[in-house]
């Protein structure tokens, strides 16, 4: 059977190459702007807004990505320092890309002048959907695969389909023979995708507060990685208590009767830093919420207007447009009005009892 069932590279122009994963990278890109180009406005925030965000955003998050990487297996280029800059080989971690895109996004939004829970609740579908296609751009590469798996169980317990089943004969220094891996690729994918309908119907219900979109993200995101983690061998890891490792191994327990952990050499680390990282997401985003609604700090809802304080860098008029809460037209939107919302919601909140 062949090593590669896929060419990675699309096609050649001279010494150019053109390979899959930038193709896809870029098409995940395109598709999480254009979700959050739609969703603003409902909101009266201008395309341009998020086109630009979006221009400085990516190289942000793809330089964190990979500095994030590099930061954990440096042994690996030490040797070859230039070997730092070929991204297009892989080897860029999803929570540096994380880090560095919510960075560049505080940033860039008090530049223009909006909540950053508010722009970030927006753009959250969209940075999902770009990790469920970006992780294709791992299966063109044969990376972030999990540990040895039988093909049968492949095409006829999980009946994945025949292209990617193909694709995950593996032949590596650890096992030079090959054998078929765990997509664990196509599971955070799929995981994602889910994810992906669970904000869409989170952002329409009234309870929701301005940064909970953003939680609820990291939530679900989190408890997927967590266990998706597991499988893969070439986990980024670390040598921590071993209270911590058992209380991680625990967690994985009820796993053991469909899946078998990915090998985790201990001597390089007996702890996955990206399990480690989703338990710590879970419990912030978790505290994040109650400590927001219980200190009055959620009044704003996610259904409220959204204005900028600085409408002279957005191409607004002193009194900023905005879509009308319930899509159906475009209003102004002044201070006066905006104050009478949030006196409304607050009214509500009050009602409910938070």
């Amino acid at each position: 059977m062949s090593m590669l069932a896929i060419d990675p590279v699309v096609f050649t122009l001279g010494p150019l190459s053109v390979r899959w994963y930038g193709i896809i990278l870029g098409t995940a890109a395109l598709v999480g702007l254009l979700l959050a180009v739609r969703e603003g406005k409902r909101f009266g925030i201008k395309p341009d807004f998020f086109m630009d965000l979006l221009l400085i955003g990516a190289p942000s998050a793809i330089i964190a990505a990979r500095i994030y990487y590099v930061a954990f297996m440096w042994e690996d280029y030490k040797d070859n320092p230039m070997d730092v800059f070929k991204i297009w080989e892989g080897g860029i971690a999803i929570y540096g890309a994380i880090i560095g895109a919510f960075i560049c996004g505080i940033i860039y939004s008090r530049y223009k002048g909006y909540s950053f829970w508010r722009i970030v609740d927006i753009s959250v579908p969209g940075l999902l959907v770009g990790q469920m296609i970006g992780r294709w751009g791992n299966f063109m590469n044969q990376e972030a695969y999990g540990g040895p798996v039988s093909e049968d169980f492949l095409r006829n317990t999980l009946h994945i389909p025949k292209f990617i089943v193909d694709h995950m004969f593996i032949v590596d220094s650890a096992i030079q023979e090959g054998a078929f891996r765990h997509p664990a690729f196509l599971y955070e994918s799929l995981w994602s995708l889910v994810g992906l309908g669970v904000l869409f119907i989170l952002r329409r219900q009234k309870f929701l507060r301005a940064g909970e979109l953003m939680a609820a993200y990291f939530i679900w995101y989190s408890i997927g990685r967590f266990f998706i983690e597991a499988l893969r061998i070439d986990s980024l890891a670390f040598i921590g208590p071993k209270w911590v490792a058992d209380f991680i191994n625990a967690l994985w327990t009820p796993m053991d009767g469909v899946f078998d952990q990915g090998y985790l050499d201990p001597a390089y680390g007996n702890i996955r830093i990206s399990q480690a990282l989703a338990l710590l997401l879970i419990v912030a985003a978790i505290a994040f919420i109650i400590i927001r609604r219980v200190s009055g700090q959620a009044a704003v809802r996610y259904s409220d207007p959204i204005v900028t304080t600085k409408p002279e860098r957005n191409g607004l008029a002193a009194n900023a447009k905005a879509s009308d809460i319930t899509g159906k037209e475009e209003t102004v939107v002044t201070a006066e009005l905006v104050e009478e919302a949030l006196a409304e919601s607050n009214e509500e909140t009050r009602k409910d009892g938070q």
